[in-house]
Parts: structure tokens; C-alpha cells; sequence
């Protein structure tokens, strides 16, 4: 099983939503893969993370996802806008903390209750990414 889904759900944002699974070796590779695949056009993204269901990956698997920012970290700086992520458990933040201690986050980012406040603030990155450019 994936764990994680991708979707595509606007020009340039895309939904990242935590299936529930326990991470392996496998999904969690199939899940750095897939992110990177939203760099792909080399384009700004933006980037909702639906961690309402995430399992808290093992400790290797985080060092893991904090080698691949380190490694990718050009690209995303460049292209991501921002980043999203809807987490309402206390200890799903507190990994995602822990990964950026390894490694800060190269992009904008912010954690919500709600995916419609988190849609609305990406909505203001591309917006502002839009008035820049004109």
C-alpha cells in the first residue's frame, strides 16, 4: 500500500494526502519519488500535505526525507512557493519538527487545523508569485 496519494489540484498545487499506512522502505521511496515528480515541469508549486491520517514514520525513514530535502534543497527553493501542511495530531507536528531539525525547510511553510485555510494561504503564494511576475 501507498503512503501517500498525489494529486494534482490546481495549475500549480498539489495535494499530498497520508493514506493511513505504516511507511516502508518502498512506500517511503515511491512517496520521495512522487515529490519529486511535482518539481518536474520546473515551474513554482505549491504543496498541501493531508497528514490527518499519517503514521508517524521510523526514525530512519525522517533522516531519510530530511537527506532528500538536503539534496533537492536548490530546486525547492527555487520552486516551491510554499508548502501546507494540515496536521491535527500533536505527534505528527512533533516529527515533522524533528525532520526539520535535521534539515530546515528550504521553502515557505505552514502548519493548519483545516484544509481550507491552507488552501487559502497557498492561494495567497501563487497569487503574490503572479503580481511579482506582472
Amino acid at each position: 500500500m501507498r503512503y501517500a496519494t498525489f494529486q494534482k489540484i490546481g495549475d500549480n498545487c498539489f495535494k499530498v494526502v497520508f493514506t493511513g499506512e505504516k511507511a516502508t522502505k518502498r512506500n517511503f521511496q515511491e512517496y520521495l519519488d512522487d515529490l519529486q515528480y511535482c518539481h518536474l515541469d520546473r515551474k513554482p508549486v505549491t504543496i498541501l500535505f493531508d497528514a490527518t491520517k499519517a503514521k508517524v514514520p521510523a526514525l530512519n525513514l525522517q533522516r531519510k526525507q530530511a537527506d532528500w530535502m538536503s539534496i533537492n534543497r536548490i530546486m525547492i527553493e527555487k520552486y516551491c512557493l510554499g508548502t501546507a501542511y494540515v496536521i491535527d495530531k500533536p505527534a505528527i507536528r512533533l516529527v515533522l519538527e524533528l525532520i526539520f531539525s535535521f534539515y530546515n525547510q528550504p521553502a515557505p511553510f505552514k502548519i493548519f487545523k483545516c484544509e481550507e485555510e491552507a488552501l487559502e494561504w497557498l492561494q495567497s503564494l501563487e497569487l503574490e508569485q503572479e503580481r511579482l511576475q506582472a
